[in-house]
């Protein structure tokens, strides 16, 4: 569980934002593997989990691939909130839809993932689309340039002083990925896809 003092604190920084709910559950201690997503979606906010819903599906599917249980994967986000919009369903009503969060909410939301990564200490660091890995890195490169590439470098971590990232002195095995839920709004990414996860469960093979 995350230290109560950052949750709270994570909470108070948040208000005024168009988010709900929060994440706070239990994860593997010493993962070979931390997967870090943009943000839960409104299944795993109302009681789901993040194999749940179509893109939860989509996931566990990836994650077949790999050579441990599910039991065994660290999977976190960039903020533990829900970031929602208004808008209207296809009957006019009013309903609530996912958006990507800004900089002041991941910001808000820093502190609890640095402290993920130095307390599960993983062997290797999946940001898996555009956001996560602004969040590592402080920029978004596009994703074919990058995803199932590995690679040694610091991450940005929060300064517990100033309203700013700096650079961690330890340097983090970085593996991107795809959002998983990318291939169900674009089918010919699935093959590219999976053929990343089979390459990261290669290099997961070094620590089992």
């Amino acid at each position: 569980m995350l230290p109560e003092a950052a949750v709270k604190e994570a909470k108070k920084r948040m208000e005024g934002h168009r988010c709900e709910g929060f994440l706070n559950g239990p994860n593997p201690v010493d993962p070979v593997v931390m997967m870090i997503g943009e943000a839960p979606g409104e299944t795993e906010i109302t009681g789901g989990g993040p194999y749940d819903g179509r893109a939860g599906r989509q996931f566990l599917s990836y994650l077949e691939a790999l050579p441990f249980p599910l039991e065994g994967i660290y999977v976190t986000r960039t903020i533990k909130s829900r970031p929602y919009r208004w808008g209207k369903t296809p009957s006019g009503a009013p309903r609530k839809y996912n958006r990507t969060p800004n900089q002041k909410e991941i910001m808000a939301h820093a502190p609890l993932l640095d402290w993920e990564i130095r307390s599960a200490s993983p062997k290797i660091l999946c940001p898996m689309g555009r956001t996560p890995y602004w969040r590592l890195f402080g920029r978004s490169p596009r994703m074919p340039d990058t995803a199932g590439k590995y690679f040694m470098s610091p991450i940005r971590q929060m300064n517990a002083t100033a309203e700013e990232y700096i650079w961690s002195r330890e340097h983090y095995m970085i593996f991107p990925l795809y959002h998983p839920a990318a291939s169900l709004y674009n089918r010919s990414l699935e093959p590219l896809i999976r053929q990343h996860f089979y390459a990261l469960a290669g290099l997961c093979a070094r620590f089992t």
